[in-house]
């Protein structure tokens, strides 16, 4: 652990067992460099840290080689069509996963499972011809519950589940996931700067690479929060792009979200700095917050955005799901309807625990959070936390 993290080492190891050279011309250097160097003088890498580290840019960089392979044997993968894709997006923990499940239960759509961007293409030397990649997803997946038993509860996962796309673009080292498993101010201020186009163009070709292999063109479903802060690229890769905001009280959110990232960091730090992550979460949802209304004011996609609120979407699940797909004029199936009911009845709560937090944990004071959130919650029609307790108790007077 002494010998700091080298891009040329690692992409060497990744060549040499990969046994591929040519990564075309993927920008990924910038972004790798960026990300190393943060890992090796502020992430205070644990020793699981330092080798899970290391095993992940190794796997990114094998995957970039091997698209590169696929692509010159087949070029005709860069001409596959990806048409009005759904992105889901929001502050994390506000549903947004959920609803991703969701319209998975619709064979129609197309999601990207969480085993695809880990293992896209089957190994080229695997034994027998087998596709042995969802099994040792699942495999990776039960060690890592081992080290992080909170996280289960927190965010229940399996290796068929919907993946975020920052799984994707973290091929290119242009992605928020590392500044949530790792405290690394410098690489989030790369990130910040940087513009996103070349993210999202890689973003629609590894999209391309999936659609490719299984030869059956459907709606692709997307999600994943960091959508807000590169809209505009999303809008010039995808520009029929159907757009979903899902809100949720922030100062729920604001709680889960310090609660999850500290989860994730612990196998790979070595001190976790509870008030440096409060101060981050409340910065970057605050400015989400702000770039989601000014974007509803905006309208910029070529339909007008849908809106959900978490609280109906937990509560009245059929009936949103039926108002979104009239909202992009899709038809809602019974099939799907009663998929959508057999995953509610055999996951309730959709397999999260009961999570309680403290707001002095994360150094958070309610007060500021309540008047920083203010215009979002009103713009929105957020239901919060105390206007719900008044809708029940409301809704029991009545009945009563």
């Amino acid at each position: 652990m002494r010998l700091p993290l080298r891009a040329e080492n690692l992409i060497r190891i990744a060549q040499r067992s990969s046994r591929l050279v040519d990564f075309g011309e993927t920008p990924f250097r910038d972004g790798l460099d960026a990300f190393l160097r943060a890992c090796n003088d502020e992430a205070c890498l644990s020793l699981f840290g330092y080798f899970g580290t290391r095993w992940d840019v190794r796997r990114f960089l094998g995957n970039l080689l091997r698209l590169r392979h696929e692509e010159q044997k087949a070029p005709a993968i860069l001409d596959e069509s990806i048409e009005k894709p759904l992105f889901i997006m929001g502050m994390p923990r506000a549903g947004t996963t959920f609803l991703h499940r969701l319209l998975a239960c619709d064979e129609t759509n197309r999601v990207p499972q969480i085993w695809e961007p880990i293992h896209p293409y089957p190994a080229l030397n695997e034994r027998g011809g087998r596709d042995r990649r969802q099994q040792r997803v699942a495999r990776q997946l039960r060690i890592f519950a081992t080290l992080t038993p909170e996280f289960k509860r927190m965010h229940p996962i399996d290796a068929d589940s919907p993946q975020e796309c920052s799984e994707i673009t973290a091929h290119v080292f242009s992605s928020s996931r590392f500044d949530t498993t790792y405290s690394i101010p410098s690489y989030r201020d790369w990130l910040t700067a940087t513009d996103q186009l070349d993210a999202y163009r890689f973003h629609k070709r590894f999209l391309q690479h999936l659609q490719h292999q299984q030869n059956n063109r459907r709606r692709w479903v997307l999600k994943c929060p960091d959508h807000i802060f590169a809209l505009d690229a999303l809008k010039q890769v995808y520009p029929d792009a159907r757009v979903v905001f899902v809100h949720r009280d922030p100062l729920d959110v604001i709680l889960s979200v310090a609660r999850l990232t500290e989860v994730l960091r612990k196998p790979f730090s070595k001190h976790i700095d509870r008030p440096e992550i409060g101060k981050h979460e409340e910065e970057t949802w605050g400015a989400a917050a702000e770039r989601m209304m000014a974007v509803a004011d905006q309208e910029p996609f070529a339909e007008p955005i849908c809106h959900i609120n978490f609280h109906e979407l937990i509560g009245d699940t059929i009936r949103v799901l039926d108002e979104l797909y009239r909202h992009f004029d899709l038809i809602l199936e019974p099939e799907t309807v009663a998929r959508v009911i057999r995953m509610l009845e055999q996951a309730p709560r959709a397999g999260y625990g009961d999570n309680r937090y403290s707001f002095d944990t994360y150094g958070f004071d309610r007060g500021r959070l309540q008047r920083r959130f203010a215009p979002y919650v009103e713009r929105f029609g957020v239901l919060t936390a105390r206007r719900q307790r008044f809708v029940e108790f409301s809704q029991r007077a009545v009945a009563d």
